[in-house]
């Protein structure tokens, strides 16, 4: 076991960097939310343009696409204003870009509000990951997976907000308005306490449009794997429970609730885990865990198996994704580039994970389908080690799995105000 990094800091500088863990954490869950609130409302867009399934499927594509095209531009943005004035601006942007799908007066104009509603989404999530990185390394100790925590905890609460105000038959353009300019007024305040690190001056700007690097993309299969179980789950484990085990609704919706919920409690207890396994060995025991509750799944002939199978996916695949972009996040000089390259490869898969499923169980079955991600569960067995291949790509050395040791910066002790 090591030492603690921040063992022989200064106390103003280790409560700087507590304030700024706070600080992020707040960030992701306000990230969270913004997603929360749109969600809850997305069978009212479908109902007030009269869409059909197939329309409705097109339009929630937009979002992906657009995170996809943007999230390459977000190390540019990082390199160029900062980390902290990165995530506040782009956060702000999310916030005002909110309110925009649910006033919009016809299918083609939804898709252009949803594209640009998800580039603002991708680009401040690669930013604020960065800064989640940057502010792990300044403790010492894993809290990726606490912080995805926070933003599955903040979209849940959102969503809830939403389905009450749905419930109430309040008008969604004023409540989506109204959380939005409640998520934005909270988004400054938050963000200040982030710590403001730039690249060094000789350190080289990163094209507009920069690719990820190589070694990114191996860790980026990590969370691949992850997220398609994850997609797949969110989105047909009530078919699956209807039309495998031929569970009630009620039963079918309980199986979602238990997805999310496991997912985001093992996110948020999910780093004592790490701090103690190491991230390979946490990662493995994830894939071990969804691979069991994959199994589960498959073998299900009545919803009291499928429901744990779902739950112990949701405890398995929680923790991969934070541990993805915590290693890419210590690969070359601009953390942020590598990260959109993790980000990128993950969010393609929670894109093309529903359809995948979809189209063999249309082929096959439901239950091959899920055959199919039980296999990808398993493949975080053998794929983890890419997740300590990445120690050998971090700058200043190699480092332990479980501790990080934080770079000095000025800026960091005194100019971080409390929250």
């Amino acid at each position: 076991m090591t030492t603690s990094p921040t063992a022989g800091q200064s106390p103003g500088t280790r409560a700087a960097a507590r304030r700024a863990r706070i600080a992020v954490a707040l960030v992701f869950a306000v990230h969270g939310a913004i997603g929360g609130t749109f969600v809850s409302r997305i069978p009212w867009i479908q109902d007030h343009l009269g869409l059909s399934t197939g329309q409705l499927g097109l339009a929630l594509v937009m979002p992906a696409i657009g995170s996809s095209l943007a999230m390459p531009l977000a190390g540019r943005l990082v390199h160029r204003y900062g980390g902290r004035a990165a995530v506040s601006g782009l956060v702000s942007l999310c916030c005002l870009v909110l309110p925009l799908p649910v006033l919009a007066p016809s299918l083609p104009v939804l898709c252009l509000f949803l594209l640009a509603y998800g580039a603002a989404a991708g680009m401040s999530d690669v930013a604020m990951n960065a800064q989640g990185v940057e502010v792990e390394q300044r403790l010492g100790r894993s809290i990726m997976s606490g912080l995805h925590g926070m933003w599955s905890a903040g979209g849940l609460v959102a969503a809830g907000v939403g389905i009450l105000a749905a419930h109430r038959d309040f008008d969604p353009r004023i409540q989506i308005a109204v959380a939005a300019a409640v998520l934005l007024l909270l988004t400054q305040p938050v963000c200040g306490a982030l710590p403001d690190r730039r690249p060094a001056g000789q350190t080289e700007a990163p094209p507009r449009f920069a690719l990820p690097p190589r070694s990114s993309l191996v860790i980026g299969l990590v969370g691949f794997c992850a997220v398609f179980a994850e997609g797949a789950s969110m989105d047909w484990s009530g078919v699956y429970l209807r039309d495998v085990t031929g569970a009630s609704p009620a039963v079918a919706a309980a199986a979602y609730t238990a997805f999310s919920l496991t997912m985001a409690v093992s996110r948020l207890a999910g780093d004592a885990a790490i701090r103690r396994l190491g991230a390979v060995r946490a990662a493995r025991l994830s894939g071990a865990i969804a691979t069991t509750g994959g199994l589960l799944v498959v073998v299900a002939d009545r919803p009291a198996l499928a429901v744990p199978g779902f739950a112990l996916i949701g405890i398995g695949v929680a923790v991969v994704v934070p541990l993805a972009f915590a290693a890419a996040g210590r690969i070359g000089s601009n953390p942020s580039q590598a990260i959109a390259g993790v980000a990128t490869v993950t969010y393609t898969s929670g894109l093309i994970a529903p359809a995948i499923v979809g189209g063999l169980a249309q082929a096959t079955s439901l239950t091959v389908s899920f055959g199919v991600v039980t296999a990808l569960s398993a493949a975080l067995l053998l794929s983890a080690g890419a997740l300590r291949r990445a120690e050998e790509h971090a700058p200043h050395g190699a480092r332990p799995e479980n501790a990080i040791t934080p770079e000095p910066e000025k800026s960091f002790e005194g100019n971080s105000p409390a929250i």
